[in-house]
């Protein structure tokens, strides 16, 4: 349904939606996923229940990753994506922070491409999407 990157503040640094949303929800539904996500004690598995589908989340330093899906689909695949995101972010970066997140975002969605598409996982090879990473850098 969507992907979003937040930090602890709950600023939104990245959303991409699969799903029609009115503009007008949009942010009510990062202030939602966020304080949902923020109330969560760390024991507590990293799958929640939103609406009627589920959010799946990795919090890395102060940013939280979250993508929403439907609730048949594989928690552990997504949790393992978004993994797979922050590896090729941080290997594309070189121990990647927030502030490449904000100044690069047209890399960091040309990344998030690569990785999803349609809100479904694409790629999982980590040399692929790097690989093709590098050939969209020598355009430039």
């Amino acid at each position: 349904r969507f992907i979003l990157l937040q930090n602890r503040q709950g600023k939104t640094r990245l959303s991409k939606y699969y799903h029609p949303f009115d503009l007008a929800e949009r942010p009510k539904i990062e202030s939602e996923v966020i304080r949902t996500v923020l109330s969560r004690d760390q024991k507590h598995t990293n799958f929640v229940e939103f609406r009627t589908y589920k959010v799946i989340y990795r919090r890395y330093a102060g940013l939280y990753f979250s993508v929403c899906v439907d609730t048949t689909d594989n928690e552990l695949m997504y949790l393992e994506s978004i993994h797979l995101f922050v590896e090729i972010l941080d290997q594309f970066f070189g121990n990647v922070c927030e502030l490449d997140l904000v100044f690069n975002f047209h890399k960091v969605y040309a990344i998030l491409d690569e990785v999803f598409l349609g809100g479904e996982v694409e790629e999982t090879s980590k040399f692929v999407v790097l690989s093709r990473l590098t050939e969209l850098e020598k355009l430039d």
